[in-house]
């Protein structure tokens, strides 16, 4: 398939050809969702924690006599039925990361550059290059109507184009190895540099 290819000040900068095996290929929910779940299960950080009985602090007496008061037997102030006591198999510290197979991971990343091209969501520009200064790429960002957008570039993204992206709102920008499916997914714009392009279907090819 082939895209337009546009500068950042608007102007046309000729069209490129993208291979249809990573951006044209039909979505599929059920391997988006599986991708996205193990990238936010990986990044999750694990380290809820309640304390058991054994680490709640009370004295260790028994809190009233064995028989005659009418009530239930305690021998612990410490117990899961009290309040304030030990919590009875609560969260623990743990890695919430599970495995995916490197192809499925892949396949994700290309269902997901698909969707984008699919819905008319995805723009080639030339290159990412600015001046440096947020005024002028805000002004060009407006201009071209993107909202919330994800960038990807090549190898590296370009120095003054990442400093004058860094404050506006709606605006990321990654390296073509750091593209992946959350990210694409999440914002309503994906822009790609000729470069990242090339980037990409070296990656996925």
């Amino acid at each position: 398939m082939k895209l337009d290819v546009i500068k950042l000040d608007g102007a046309t900068a000729g069209e490129v050809e993208l291979t249809d095996a990573i951006f044209d290929l039909e979505p599929r929910a059920d391997i988006l969702h599986r991708v996205v779940r193990w990238q936010r299960n990986k990044a999750q950080a694990g380290t809820h924690k309640v304390k058991t009985r054994s680490e709640v602090s009370y004295s260790t007496k028994k809190i009233y006599r064995q028989k005659g008061t009418g009530g239930a037997r305690h021998g612990s102030r410490k117990a899961p039925i009290f309040r304030k006591g030990g919590i009875y198999k609560g969260p623990t510290p743990r890695s919430h990361a599970h495995d995916l197979p490197k192809k499925v991971r892949a396949l994700g990343l290309k269902l997901a550059l698909s969707a984008k091209a699919k819905t008319g969501s995805l723009v080639i520009i030339d290159t990412a290059e600015t001046d440096g200064k947020t005024k002028t790429l805000a002004a060009q960002v407006k201009s071209l109507g993107w909202k919330r957008a994800l960038v990807i570039d090549g190898a590296s993204v370009n120095e003054n184009f990442a400093r004058a992206a860094a404050n506006i709102e709606g605006l990321d920008v990654l390296p073509s190895m750091g593209a992946n499916v959350y990210d694409i997914l999440k914002r309503d714009t994906l822009v790609l540099t000729k470069a990242g392009v090339e980037a990409l279907e070296a990656r996925l090819k």
